[in-house]
């Protein structure tokens, strides 16, 4: 198999970091481009001396000049700690973002992928959420940053697709986790796991009711790389998640049996326009790429507790 020039955005994240590194598995160079607002440079450190990776510092918010076979666009903060951090340049990452790594691709006649989101769906009002489904988000709302940044790269994506004929693909990822997510992240699992370890409370927003579908960061790799060596004309977007469904109180009982923990849970309000529902319809994921999710969560789970270990 040839090896081919792949930019990675957003890199050094949590994603981007799995990605680069099973790319480079794969044979390909890599050039992971981070601003470093939320990725760092120890989630790439064992790759920085691997003769076919490179690490750029730069924001994907300025235009980028350089020549790559393939663009995987990660960049741009995950987590309502970090999007609400500065809400108008997560919009401007989603956006200026987009609009230059699409210059790009289209100046390089590169294949681009987007790593959109599922919260394109907002508070969705049908479940589990099919891509077909236009979504119910709050335009004016503390997470719009975040939810209609994506939904405007989707835009931006297939009208460059269908104005100037781009290879274009679009995912949508639903919640994902494992080893290398930031531990401040305000993320569930990552909350859980260190409050956990610690022996803190374990917070819980609202009755614990609210359902969400996790899926292992390997899994999820794999549907991206398929997702991105799929056929010419297939642009998606698809839903890449675990359909399996968990309420967030389970997750919280769960994460204290696998770590042996004495913490207690305990209740909060719940934060607003936080979805009560999350779950993917992966059914053309399976018609189209072949993948499905293969770990389940005690086992991934496992894993990504052996990691946070190191940060209590």
């Amino acid at each position: 198999m040839q090896s081919k020039k792949i930019l990675v955005t957003g890199g050094a994240g949590f994603l981007g970091s799995h990605l680069c590194e099973r790319l480079l598995e794969h044979g390909n160079e890599v050039l992971c481009v981070d601003n470093l607002f939320t990725g760092t440079k120890a989630n790439i450190a064992h790759l920085l001396s691997h003769p076919r990776f490179e690490f750029m510092r730069h924001d994907v918010t300025f235009p980028l000049y350089v020549e790559i076979d393939e663009i995987y666009n990660l960049a741009c903060p995950a987590s309502p700690v970090h999007y609400q951090f500065d809400p108008v340049q997560t919009t401007k990452t989603s956006v200026m973002g987009a609009i230059n790594m699409l210059g790009l691709a289209k100046r390089t006649k590169a294949k681009i992928l987007q790593a959109s989101t599922s919260e394109v769906y907002g508070d969705p009002e049908i479940h589990p959420q099919i891509e077909s489904y236009r979504g119910s988000v709050n335009p004016i709302g503390i997470r719009a940053c975040y939810d209609e940044g994506k939904r405007c790269a989707e835009t931006l994506f297939f009208d460059y697709q269908r104005q100037h004929n781009l290879n274009i693909k679009v995912m949508r990822i639903f919640n994902t986790y494992g080893p290398r997510m930031h531990p401040n992240d305000g993320r569930v699992v990552s909350n859980f796991i260190i409050q956990a370890l610690k022996g803190e409370d374990i917070s819980i927003y609202g009755e614990g009711k609210q359902t969400r579908s996790f899926c292992y960061v390997d899994d999820l790799i794999n549907g991206m790389i398929k997702l991105m060596n799929s056929p010419d004309g297939f642009y998606g977007p698809v839903n890449i998640g675990n359909p399996k469904e968990f309420t967030i109180l389970e997750l919280a009982q769960l994460v204290i049996e696998l770590t042996q923990s004495k913490s207690k849970i305990t209740f909060h309000p719940l934060p607003e326009d936080d979805p009560k529902q999350r779950q993917p319809d992966i059914t053309l994921a399976k018609q189209e790429l072949q993948w499905q999710p293969t770990i389940e969560l005690k086992e991934g789970l496992s894993k990504t507790i052996e990691y946070f270990k190191d940060f209590v």
